[in-house]
Formats: structure tokens, C-alpha cells, sequence
């Protein structure tokens, strides 16, 4: 994204949050946010946090939390400066702290735990939803492991260290050097400014306990088939070392059992039914699932979990264009550019409700996709996308963004600009991170595209990460440079104009879609991050204004449909920090569009190419 400056004068709405000085141009928060700060004692996202896995026995740990910042390398501090309100990064307003930290500090977190004693024969489970960014976990002074990466989940198994008498003492110790390192940050910038926003560090998504078999089950992941009426289900199991078996039990919106199957755990079982009720954007049909682990003839554990029948493809219209195909139908995909930010909680919606409303206001606006930009949302975010019928092209967090040996990105032609030179401990992390992030979302039908990079920010390889990306996951659309360095790879040429669409570049043999277009901007006062220096590409005074506009780049993008367009996403959702040209406001209290008038002409759109 490039931008534009235009001239806003703001109004500040002060609030005065804890820890926090008003007169900030953090000032605006959301409804959500306020709620939280009204109520300081409630418990924030007390959600069970992994939809697509549950259990009935867990511990959410979000709440008030012991905090300090020490030099790098410094050992565990025997005393703490304050507290912090978790799962909101340091930075954040709704943290209670919102103080920045640099490369040369380390921040530390510290709870003490109460937890009954566990029986004999299950273990007790130590859960991170995402950390910022390199995280070691200690129990009573002893390292129990860590972790590098800031938007993957992960946990431990705690039970040799705790004593079980109400003083065990967790220790969070987190490094993240921002835009100084060479690992994924998306928009994180130490001086935000532009189109890069404020840092985020530390926990933010939710810590949770959970008591588990001493066997147990690890991961799913399902995928179906929906021209063999078949659902692929691999349950993989916390012990090879003994045959174990599964029992995957299928149920629809009622409760009646459809299919059943049995076969080896870590191995694909297959699910037939007859004629599955297809997942959709207009009839999102879920269908309950029950999976069972056996050793012998007992059952060790259970969970429960939801899936859906549906296919992502690509194909050729009478024409001869290729397009999306969903369920074996072409399907124009038309989304909005979301940024997931949020002005008093940064990385962290204030609540599932906050997180929720998001999809479902652009699921009214008439959109059927969302572009979900160089950053990964918590497990419910998906899930309510899943739910809504919201088509999701998953964005691969940038890095190497600000660096010398970044690229030259030359956007307007094909097998040009050059490729940025990456360390090969920079790559590795790369792709460690990038497969989390797909193992995470294997089995979530609304994820339709990955897109490795983004407008040339660190892309490096291109054509052997497309074809990494594709090895490992077949079952979707790969989007190989979204607006960047276009290369002959993947299955989609994707094109950012601002703020016009337009169709400069066409590949015959791909999916031609318009990656980034519009950024109409709009500052409410009152509603605005900072006094000055907010931009948009293209500046109006008035919602009705902005609607015109909006319709007017419809009807230039309809024709560009008819030419060969088969996806678009509009910038975007809402607006972030200085950026004034979302639909929203940041603060998610004005609409800036004529919402009647914008589902209509969004429906025109989808429809040109049915």
C-alpha cells in the first residue's frame, strides 16, 4: 500500500484507562473496550479458545498478571513492577501498561497458580493462543520449554513441576525485537507511521490450562471430498509408540447421527455420506463431529469438533477465463481488506464479541470474502467465519520489511523486481512459522486462499515457496505474491491499483483477481487516532460522498469482471491509526457508507459473474 496524505483536523473522545495518561492519541476506544474498562475486574475472552478441539476440562488464565521489563539476557527477576491485564500486548491501552519496549529489554510476565492436584494417569497442559514473539515458560524456577513465533499456538505439559499446593509460580519470560529482527511481524513498526502501526508484545491471545489423558489426542485435521461424498479425518495421537485406534462420528444441526468410522490413529480415515449438505457463503452448513481415541477396547479421551463438506477450485468459464469455483460453481469472490487492529487493544479484539462483529458487518455490507492482511487471528476468529459463511484468503505475516537486503518490488510487470535476500536461519523461520499457521487452519472450511507474500514485503524465493505452499496444502488456492513481484507460479495473478481498479497485467493460464484497490478516505472527527497526518488515497467530507465513489470503482470493476476479474478486496474494514479509509471508523462506531446502498451494489458485483 502507498498512500496519500489528506488533511483531518480530530476531535478527541478522552477516555482514561488504567496505567494510562489521557491526552493520548489512544484516546479512542470501542464499545467493547469501554465496557472492559468500566468493569476492571472482569475476566477478558473467557471463550474456550480452540473451537475445532474441545474439552470440557479447562482453566482460562486471562486476567491480571504480574509484570516487569529488564535488560536482555537478564535472570528472573525476584520482583515485579506492575500488573498487566492479559491477553492485551504491553503496548495496547486495554493492558493496562501501554509502554513501549525496545530490542535490548525483555518483558516478563508471573501468575501463581492454584491447581488441584491432577489424578493419576492425566497430565495438565500449558496453553498459549500466541505470543510475540521468541517465549521461554518457567514453572518454580525451572525452564519448562519455548517457543519462536508470534502468531502460532502452542503449550507444554507442566505436570512434573508443579507441587499442587496453591503456590506454584508461573514465569513468562518474552524477547521481540520487531522490525530489528528478521522474523514475521506484519504492520509492526518501533516508529509506526504511514501504513505501519504500532508494535505489539508479549501474550495476546488467551493462556489456558487443560487436563488431558496421559494419552491423548494432539491434533486433527479434516479435509472433505465433496465429489466422492467422503470426509478425510487424521487424529493424530500424543503416543506412536503403542496401535491406537479412532472412532470419528459425524452429526448434523440436529444431532442424528450421519456416518461413522473407525480405523488407526496418525493414519487418513475416511467418512462416506450420502449426499452431504454442501458449505457455502449463502448456507454455511456445519456438520458436529465426535472423535474418539482407543487403546485396545478403552477409551482414552475425547473431544469434540465441527467440519464441513465444501471445495475451493479453479476452473473455466464459456469463455475460457479461469475462475474460482466453489462447490464446482464459479463464484466471484469480493472481500474486503482487514486489517484485524483494534485502537485500545492492537493485536486483540476487546472481546469474541468485538471479534465477531467484524465478519458479520461485512457479511451485511454484502462482501462474501475477507483478505485477512499480513496477520493471523485467534482460532474464533475462523470460527465465526466458518459460522457466517465468510470466504477467508489468509495472508502470510510479513518480515524483512525494513531491512537493507528487503526487495525491489516492481508491481507492474511480470518476472521483475527482485527478490530480498534472506538469511537461511531467516527462512527457516519463515517456513516454520508459515506451516503453523496452515496446520492451524487445515481443517477450517471458510480459509480458501494462502498467500505467501504480500507487495514484495520480504518475498524471497517465490516460486519455491508457492510450490512449498501448494505441496503442503493442495486442498486450496495459492496466491503467490498478493500485488508484488509477479511470478509465473501459483494459481492466481493478483493486482493492486489505487484507487481505481484496473487491469494492467493478465495471465491466460491463471486466476485474475484485483488483490488491493480503493482507499477512500473519510475522517470523522471524533473518532480519529491522531490530530494530524491522517491519509487516504482519495479524500471525501461525507459518507454520501464516499457511497459514490464506492459505486462509481463498482461499476469500473464490473466491466474489468466481465475481462477476466474473478476476485477483489476492497481497503478495507476499518480504519487504522492514520489510515482513514476503512468503511469503519477505528473505534467501529461509525459506518461511513450507506449500508443499504453498498449491500446492493455488492450484490450487483458477485453477480455479474453468475
Amino acid at each position: 500500500m502507498k498512500k496519500t496524505l489528506i488533511a483531518a483536523t480530530a476531535l478527541f473522545c478522552c477516555y482514561q484507562g488504567f496505567g494510562q495518561t489521557a491526552g493520548t492519541q489512544k484516546d479512542i476506544i470501542t464499545p467493547w473496550g469501554e465496557n472492559l474498562e468500566k468493569n476492571k475486574d472482569e475476566i477478558p475472552w473467557t471463550e474456550y479458545p480452540r473451537p475445532q478441539m474441545v474439552r470440557d476440562k479447562w482453566l482460562n488464565l486471562n486476567g491480571i498478571w504480574e509484570y516487569t521489563i529488564t535488560t536482555k539476557g537478564a535472570d528472573i527477576p525476584k520482583q515485579f513492577e506492575g500488573k498487566i491485564r492479559v491477553p492485551f500486548a504491553l503496548e495496547s491501552r486495554l493492558s493496562g501498561v501501554q509502554k513501549n519496549i525496545s530490542e535490548k529489554e525483555e518483558l516478563w510476565y508471573a501468575k501463581t497458580l492454584s491447581i488441584p492436584k491432577n489424578k493419576k494417569g492425566e497430565n495438565i497442559l500449558l496453553h498459549f493462543g500466541a505470543v510475540d514473539w521468541r517465549t521461554t515458560v518457567y514453572i518454580n524456577g525451572i525452564e519448562v520449554g519455548s517457543h519462536e513465533g508470534g502468531f502460532t499456538p502452542f503449550y507444554f505439559n507442566i505436570s512434573p513441576y508443579l507441587k499442587y499446593d496453591g503456590t506454584d509460580r508461573l514465569i513468562v519470560r518474552v524477547w521481540d525485537p520487531t522490525d530489528k529482527g528478521y522474523q514475521p511481524i506484519g504492520k509492526q513498526k518501533m516508529n509506526p507511521g504511514g501504513i505501519w502501526y504500532t508494535p505489539v508484545t508479549g501474550i495476546w491471545q488467551t493462556v489456558w490450562l487443560e487436563t488431558v489423558p496421559e494419552i491423548h489426542i494432539t491434533e486433527i485435521k479434516s479435509l472433505s471430498d465433496i465429489d466422492r461424498s467422503q470426509l478425510y479425518v487424521t487424529v493424530f495421537p500424543s503416543s506412536r509408540e503403542i496401535p491406537l485406534t479412532t472412532k470419528i462420528t459425524l452429526k448434523d444441526t440436529t444431532g442424528q447421527i450421519v456416518a461413522t468410522a473407525t480405523g488407526l490413529a496418525g493414519e487418513q480415515n475416511i467418512v462416506s455420506i450420502q449426499n452431504p449438505i454442501l458449505w457455502d457463503t449463502q448456507n454455511p452448513y456445519l456438520y458436529d463431529m465426535q472423535i474418539e481415541l482407543f487403546d485396545g477396547k478403552k477409551k482414552v479421551d475425547e473431544i469434540k469438533s465441527y467440519t464441513a463438506f465444501r471445495k475451493i477450485s479453479m476452473g473455466k468459464d464459456a469463455n475460457g477465463l479461469y475462475r474460482m469455483y466453489l462447490n464446482n460453481k464459479p463464484l466471484f469472490h469480493l472481500g474486503t481488506l482487514d486489517q484485524g487492529w483494534w485502537p485500545d487493544g492492537l493485536y486483540t479484539a476487546p472481546s469474541d464479541e468485538a471479534l465477531r462483529f467484524d465478519i458479520e458487518k461485512t457479511k451485511e455490507w454484502g462482501f462474501n470474502m475477507i483478505r485477512k492482511h499480513v496477520k493471523v487471528e485467534p482460532a474464533r476468529w475462523y470460527y465465526h467465519c466458518d459460522k457466517a459463511g465468510m470466504l477467508v484468503w489468509q495472508d502470510m505475516p510479513s518480515g524483512e520489511i525494513h531491512n537493507d537486503n528487503r526487495s525491489e518490488w516492481k508491481p507492474q510487470n511480470m518476472n521483475d523486481g527482485r527478490d530480498a535476500s534472506r538469511t537461511a536461519q531467516s527462512k527457516d523461520n519463515y517456513y516454520q512459522e508459515w506451516k503453523g499457521i496452515i496446520d492451524m487452519l487445515y481443517s477450517s472450511p471458510s480459509v480458501v486462499v494462502w498467500v505467501p507474500f504480500n507487495e514484495g514485503w520480504g518475498q524471497f524465493d517465490t516460486e519455491e515457496a508457492a510450490t512449498w505452499t501448494k505441496k503442503y496444502d493442495n486442498s486450496r488456492l495459492i496466491n503467490s505474491a498478493s500485488g508484488g513481484n509477479h511470478r509465473e507460479c501459483g494459481d492466481i495473478l493478483d493486482l493492486h491499483a489505487y484507487p481505481a481498479p484496473s487491469m494492467f497485467l493478465f495471465d491466460a493460464e491463471r486466476i485474475n483477481v484485483m488483490g488491493e484497490y480503493g482507499g477512500i478516505g473519510f475522517p470523522v472527527q471524533g473518532h480519529l487516532w491522531k490530530d494530524d497526518g491522517n491519509w487516504g488515497y482519495i479524500s471525501f467530507k461525507n459518507g454520501d460522498e464516499v457511497t459514490m465513489e464506492y459505486k462509481k470503482y463498482a461499476d469500473i470493476l464490473i466491466d474489468l469482471i466481465k475481462k477476466g476479474f474473478s476476485g477483489s478486496v476492497y481497503t478495507q474494514t476499518t480504519d487504522v491509526e492514520g489510515e482513514v479509509n476503512g468503511i469503519m471508523t477505528y473505534d467501529r462506531k461509525v459506518i461511513k457508507m450507506n449500508e443499504q446502498m453498498l449491500k446492493e451494489i455488492n450484490q450487483k458485483i458477485i453477480e455479474t459473474l453468475k
